[in-house]
């Protein structure tokens, strides 16, 4: 199913989010195309293609915690969509992470769980890293308490 159903994960390998949501891909059946966008960051014309495919707005996916944002003065109401597309591409650690695409459309994955829409049913249990059971036996996603 994998080559009909293609991913793509921008992830960060040291983001425990970022890999709960691989796991989660993977858990579908699928090996997704993992982009390190640390390594390879989207260009801006594919950064702005992603979020208008998941109805976002280049401010909707700044990552606050452990960047430059606030020395960066990103909270500025004043700054353009330009600024911020420019402060991204210097400063790609800013992209809040993980961005899924898939067939299904695409997500900012957080909590990790929102994977689930983009892809095809899970094919077993999941646990995340912390031992929080998402997924049962059956594949079916498990209500949160």
């Amino acid at each position: 199913m994998s080559g009909s159903f293609d991913v793509i994960v921008y992830h960060n390998p040291a983001c425990g989010t970022s890999r709960n949501v691989l796991g989660l891909i993977r858990n579908a059946g699928i090996e997704p195309h993992v982009v390190e966008y640390l390594k390879s960051p989207p260009s801006r014309a594919l950064l702005k293609n992603l979020l208008n495919r998941a109805g976002l707005q280049v401010r909707d996916i700044l990552r606050r915690k452990g960047t430059p944002y606030a020395e960066l003065g990103l909270d500025n109401p004043a700054l353009t969509d330009d600024d911020i597309f420019a402060a991204v591409a210097k400063h790609p650690i800013l992209i809040e992470r993980p961005l899924v695409a898939s067939p299904k459309g695409v997500r900012l994955c957080r909590p990790s769980e929102r994977v689930l829409e983009l892809l095809p049913p899970q094919r077993g249990e999941f646990f995340k890293e912390d031992g929080e059971r998402i997924v049962d036996e059956q594949g079916r996603p498990v209500a949160s308490a």
